[in-house]
This record gives structure tokens, C-alpha cells and sequence, in this order.
């Protein structure tokens, strides 16, 4: 009889372990068609825009190495045209893979990020390469993954090609900017650098920009050729003088959740890192060819291009980068993206 309890109690305790071994497998549930979805989304809205040729590459390689077993859903600016929606998206799950902005990304209490929103850290596109590319980026990723508690995990780093001043007249040096009414950021370090230039940071958002420029409600804006020439910027009365500054070769977080992914198989989590990977070639390279491409259109269409001594706005900006890296206690990592340089 006693033996028999023993027996008893042995299976009860193997039972339980199967269950809970059962409600911890690391497999993501797949639909009722047996794939399993991936939902991507990004904030543009433009069918021509590098982030859907990136994320084009990342369902087609998903869905090639897969073997049609997973699937990728590609939102492009229908899932929220504001970064932050998108950040919140993917916290709650309804989004899979996102991308987001240093500065949408500090929102989420992860400061470190926003070094990369600073005015001049980079001096050239081979500069943010080595950046991305090496140490500093696999440290920035690591910040991101601890800071955020694995909500969210980098897949890997995009641009968004070269921002430049345009506006109502071109800007020949920092005096001037002075008085000069400026959609850009109107908080942190951005904000801090157009002040010292003597420009007013102005908070229009980007979808009433076009209209903000054709009447007259802000003098100017700022932004890399893909992005302002989509719109049509360059073609309203305070859009068609662009100044190439070059104040900011820009960077995007391509974001899953950490939680999510550590529950795909060994084998589902080589795909989307190796569709990521596929991504960041494709998109850098899409970005690159427009940024030819559509300062060519631009000018076709009437805009003005002028170039500008930038070591003045250079000057302005180092002393502001040096405080900010300082305040958000990132020292090491700015000099790290300083000894990089060409």
C-alpha cells in the first residue's frame, strides 16, 4: 500500500513538470494557416521611401529561408505616421519588428540613445559606418537590450541619409540663421544646437509641414533629400533653398521585442536575423541612390543647392555635444565615436 503511494506521488510530480514544461516551451504559436506572422511596420507612407525596401528585403528573405512557414505583414505608415505609436506598438505586442529614432527611443527612458541625435557626431557617411558597424554599436545595442529590460533587442542599424537646412533663403553662414523660424525639435540637444545658431526651433509636425511651408508659417525645416522631397517641400515658398549642412548623417533602430524573440526556435531566430542583416544592406543602399536622386529632382524642379563652410556650426556644436554626452553619461562612447574619425 505504501509503495503503491509513493508510485502515486511520483507520477503526480511528473505530471506536473510535463505541464509545466508544456507552458514554458520556447516556440511562438503559429496562425490557424500554420504560419507564423511577423508584423512590420515604419512611419513613412511614400511607397518609394528606403524603409519599405528595407522591410520589403526583410519579409522576402523571412519568407524565402522559412520556407513559407513564416510570414511578414508590411505596414508602412498605416500602423501610425508618429514613432512614438510605434514604440508603444511594439511593447504591447501588436507589432513585431519597428523602426524608431534616437530621439522616439529616449522616450522609453533609454538616454543613452540619443548621442545619436546629436548635431555633427559624425563628420561623413564612412565615419557612421565604423561607428554603427563596430563597438560602439554593439554597445549601444547591449544599453538598449538591459535598459529596456529586453523589451527591446536591435536588430540593426538603418539611415536615413544626410539632413540639410531648407527654407525660404539659403544660408551663406550661422548669422544666418538668426530669427529664422525652424521645424526641427523643440527640446534636447537638437533644439539646444539650432538655438546657439540663432534659429527658433518650431514644433509643426512633419504632416502639416508642406502646408506650414507654403504659408508661411515657419521659414524653414530640415531633413535629408528623400525624405523633404517626397513631399514636395522643396517645391513650396519657404522650401526651395537648401543649404547642405550636413548636420546629421542619421540613424534608425531597426526593434524587436527582446521577450518575443528569445521564444522563437534556434532556428526561427537565424531567419530574422539574417532577413535583418538582408535589410540594413538593402535600405543603406536605397538611401544612398535617393539622396543623389532626389537632390537631382529637386534642383529639376527649381530648388536652389548651395554648399557652406560648416566648421562654424561645427564649432557651435561641439561644445553642446561635449555637456550633453556628459549629462547622459556617455563620454566613453563619444570619444570611442571621435577616435574613428577620417
Amino acid at each position: 500500500m505504501r509503495k503503491n503511494k509513493i508510485a502515486f506521488i511520483i507520477l503526480f510530480i511528473n505530471l506536473i513538470a510535463l505541464v509545466l514544461s508544456a507552458c514554458n516551451t520556447n516556440e511562438v504559436d503559429a496562425g490557424e494557416d500554420g504560419k507564423i506572422k511577423i508584423i512590420a511596420a515604419h512611419n513613412q507612407t511614400s511607397p518609394d521611401n528606403p524603409y519599405q525596401t528595407g522591410l520589403l528585403k526583410f519579409k522576402e528573405v523571412v519568407e524565402e529561408e522559412s520556407g513559407g512557414k513564416m510570414e511578414v505583414e508590411v505596414h508602412a505608415g498605416t500602423f501610425g505616421t508618429e514613432e512614438s505609436e510605434l514604440v508603444e506598438k511594439l511593447q504591447l505586442g501588436a507589432a513585431d519588428v519597428i523602426l524608431a529614432s534616437p530621439g522616439f527611443m529616449t522616450q522609453t527612458g533609454i538616454r543613452e540613445v540619443d548621442l545619436f541625435s546629436a548635431p555633427y557626431l559624425f563628420n561623413s557617411y564612412e565615419h557612421w559606418l565604423a561607428a554603427v558597424d563596430g563597438k560602439v554599436g554593439q554597445e549601444m545595442a547591449q544599453i538598449i537590450n538591459e535598459k529596456s529590460d529586453n523589451s527591446f533587442k536591435l536588430l540593426g542599424y538603418w539611415s536615413a541619409g544626410v539632413r540639410h537646412y531648407y527654407g525660404k533663403k539659403p544660408i551663406e553662414s550661422v548669422e544666418d540663421l538668426r530669427g529664422v523660424s525652424l521645424r526641427t525639435q523643440t527640446s534636447g540637444v537638437i533644439s539646444d544646437f539650432w538655438k546657439a545658431t540663432g534659429a527658433i526651433p518650431s514644433g509643426i509636425s512633419w504632416g502639416e509641414l508642406y502646408q506650414g511651408l507654403q504659408q508661411d508659417v515657419v521659414d524653414s525645416s530640415e531633413n535629408a533629400y528623400p525624405f523633404f522631397v517626397q513631399q514636395a517641400h522643396h517645391t513650396t515658398s519657404n522650401g526651395k533653398y537648401i543649404t547642405e549642412t550636413a548636420h546629421d548623417y542619421t540613424t534608425r533602430f531597426l526593434l524587436t521585442n527582446g521577450e518575443k524573440f528569445d521564444n522563437y526556435t534556434k532556428e526561427q531566430q537565424e531567419i530574422i536575423l539574417q532577413a535583418a542583416e538582408a535589410s540594413v544592406v538593402a535600405e543603406r543602399e536605397a538611401t544612398m541612390e535617393q539622396d543623389e536622386e532626389y537632390k537631382e529632382k529637386a534642383i529639376e524642379d527649381g530648388a536652389e543647392v548651395n554648399e557652406i563652410d560648416r566648421q562654424p556650426f561645427i564649432d557651435i556644436a561641439t561644445p553642446i555635444l561635449n555637456d550633453f554626452a556628459k549629462e547622459i553619461e556617455v563620454e566613453g562612447l563619444l570619444q570611442q565615436i571621435r577616435s574613428l574619425e577620417d
